[in-house]
């Protein structure tokens, strides 16, 4: 299964998938947990079991199943449903609620759960009365399959109804949202190979621990194992839903070989096409994307924003940082009229942001944009990848915290680019035009205003700054000659007296 296979079938089963739980039923219902098998469970459990898995030699995952799993469709699988009710936590006022997903179509491998209380972790034990089945899938033995993943639930819009707050299915993919929000972009465990002409490898979280939260929680811990053929590794969520949605995290990767091409703290998305990128598109939407650039706040304090693009050629970029202090890919665009699409709500979509805790040291944010002809697939990875090659038999300790909702900016901040706009002149010449918004640009001197922009080729000309009376912010636009050349890097920002009011545009233009 390549990338855009994984992720298209996660995206529609999830979303397919989600079930709201009605309210009212009583604590005494069915549950998907079993007493027995019961173990001591301590914080570094998890940990342990990884660094010993990374010591042996790489097993596969279980994909075994019934023969009546074995070969479902599309719609058979989706017509498969945790029954609500019997919801982990259900009628406890725990704040939270746990769903879980069945094994088949593209989920295949077996994924264990467990839940951890009172210093025990207890296995959730497969239970096919646990699911409905609206699609004939055909009669196995009531035997424990294990699971495909699991999602949680929590009263995160209203405080009497408990909406789905995040998933994790599929190799080590998971996915949030905030108040108000819908699935958009995804995040990863551990990126290997991407981009590499040998294939990427897709590592996968073939084991979770959820930890019972307490009667009224308004947070909740989960602990994962994570394998495959490069390195084993844990991870420890501690999740807080809410007007933002929090994840901290605590990961310990340990290679099974020497990994040159490792990512952290991967990021996935789409950008089908923006106002920026309209080439070939026929379309009554103006755009189609799940984040429109990616935001980059790096070691020395500068603030950095790249507008995605679908180029015609798979296009990587690599931004060198010592301890960087952010990244991520944000959906700045959050009005209805940005997309017009009734359905898919691309406005309401979460922007997802990575801010590491501690040093990281030496590395480069790599942003991979992958041509795409559709927008179900997703083509837009971003993560940090380490100067320092993690070595076979090492161990690699890295905490960040991941901030999934609205891209909101603070007053004290520059101003940001809103929108970049591209129009073709006739022949080599391009213009682009830059919206910029922000409260900054309220306390500026208007003559001392100007636009400093550069690029690596090509000629640039006529630079033009002015304010935007229909936004209430400034509008920087430019021409440049592209005289035939096959890619372009371009830079700017709006600045007062030579001092910089806004962040820093950079971007690269290709035919």
């Amino acid at each position: 299964m390549n990338r855009r296979q994984l992720l298209q079938s996660s995206i529609a089963v999830a979303t397919a998938a989600i079930i709201s739980a009605s309210r009212g039923a009583s604590a005494t219902a069915a549950k998907a947990t079993a007493p027995s098998g019961d173990a001591p469970f301590t914080p570094s459990y998890v940990r342990d079991m990884a660094r010993a898995l990374a010591a042996k030699p790489y097993q596969p995952p279980d994909t075994k199943l019934p023969g009546a799993l074995k070969d479902l469709t599309y719609d058979q699988y989706r017509s498969i449903r945790f029954l609500p009710e019997h919801a982990l936590w259900r009628g406890e006022n725990r704040g939270f609620q746990a769903q879980f997903f069945h094994r088949g179509f593209y989920y295949k491998d077996k994924v264990e759960i467990f839940q951890v209380a009172d210093g025990k972790a207890s296995p959730i034990k497969y239970r096919r009365d646990d699911f409905s089945f609206r699609a004939n899938v055909g009669k196995w033995p009531d035997e424990d399959l294990g699971f495909a993943g699991f999602r949680l639930h929590a009263p995160i819009n209203r405080p009497d109804y408990y909406d789905e707050v995040c998933v994790f299915l599929g190799a080590s993919y998971f996915r949030a949202v905030a108040k108000d929000e819908v699935y958009g972009l995804s995040a990863r465990g551990l990126a290997i190979d991407t981009g590499e002409s040998t294939g990427e490898e897709f590592p996968q979280f073939k084991a979770f621990w959820l930890e019972r939260p307490a009667v009224g929680a308004t947070s909740i811990v989960v602990y994962a194992l994570l394998d495959s053929k490069s390195a084993a590794g844990s991870f420890r969520f501690t999740i807080r839903p809410g007007a933002t949605t929090i994840f901290d995290v605590e990961s310990a990767i340990f290679p099974r070989v020497d990994m040159p091409h490792g990512g952290l703290a991967p990021l996935t998305s789409m950008f089908f096409f923006g106002a920026n990128d309209r080439a070939d598109v026929e379309d009554f939407r103006p755009q189609m994307h799940d984040s429109d650039g990616l935001m980059m706040l790096n070691g020395h304090g500068e603030e950095i924003w790249r507008p995605l693009s679908n180029p015609g050629n798979l296009q990587i970029s690599a931004f060198s940082d010592i301890n960087p202090r952010s990244f991520g890919l944000v959906q700045r665009d959050r009005n209805f009229a940005d997309y017009q699409d009734l359905e898919s709500h691309f406005e309401r979509r979460p922007s997802l942001v990575v801010e590491p805790i501690g040093d990281w040291g030496e590395g480069e944010v790599v942003l991979f944009e992958i041509p795409t002809k559709q927008e179900i697939h997703d083509n837009i990875v971003a993560f940090w990848r380490p100067k320092e090659i993690a070595a076979a038999g090492s161990e690699h300790n890295y905490t960040y915290r991941l901030h999934w909702g609205p891209d909101t900016a603070k007053s004290d901040k520059l101003a940001r680019f809103t929108r970049t706009g591209l129009s073709v002149l006739g022949g080599d010449v391009k213009l682009f035009v830059l919206e910029l918004s922000g409260e900054r640009l309220k306390s500026v001197d208007p003559k001392a205003m100007k636009g400093v922009v550069t690029a690596d080729k090509g000629q640039i000309s006529d630079v033009v700054t002015e304010p935007d009376p229909e936004t209430g912010g400034w509008r920087l636009s430019f021409r440049i000659d592209a005289k035939e050349e096959k890619a372009i890097e371009m830079r700017a920002h709006l600045a007062e007296n030579n001092t910089p009011v806004s962040e820093s545009w950079v971007y690269r233009w290709t035919p």
